[in-house]
């Protein structure tokens, strides 16, 4: 079943960012992750949210998710992106066919 992490983001340091978003693709890659949208304007339709910057990535399945977090070869870019960031992410799994 594929699944879905969304991820908010809150860039502080936009160059050690875009290092990051450069080395992320072979983690992404190497764990079935694709973006299916990042950036560009949004609307909150109802409630109390305030994202700022969002990024939709679908994954084979939440395992995927979960490994992507938990290699170990990721751990130091994971790194960059806390200096770099405030992110809040969310899996979920998406529906079959």
């Amino acid at each position: 079943m594929p699944a879905y992490l969304l991820l908010d983001i809150e860039i502080h340091d936009r160059e050690k960012y875009e290092t990051y978003k450069r080395d992320v693709q072979p983690f992404l890659a190497k764990h079935g992750g694709v973006y299916l949208a990042r950036g560009g304007e949004h609307e909150v339709i109802e409630g109390d949210w305030h994202p700022t910057r969002l990024v939709l990535f679908r994954f084979p399945d939440r395992q995927s998710i979960r490994n992507l977090f938990g290699d170990p070869d990721y751990q130091g870019l994971k790194a960059v992106r806390h200096a770099s960031a405030t992110s809040r992410l969310v899996a979920f799994d998406g529906l079959e066919g």
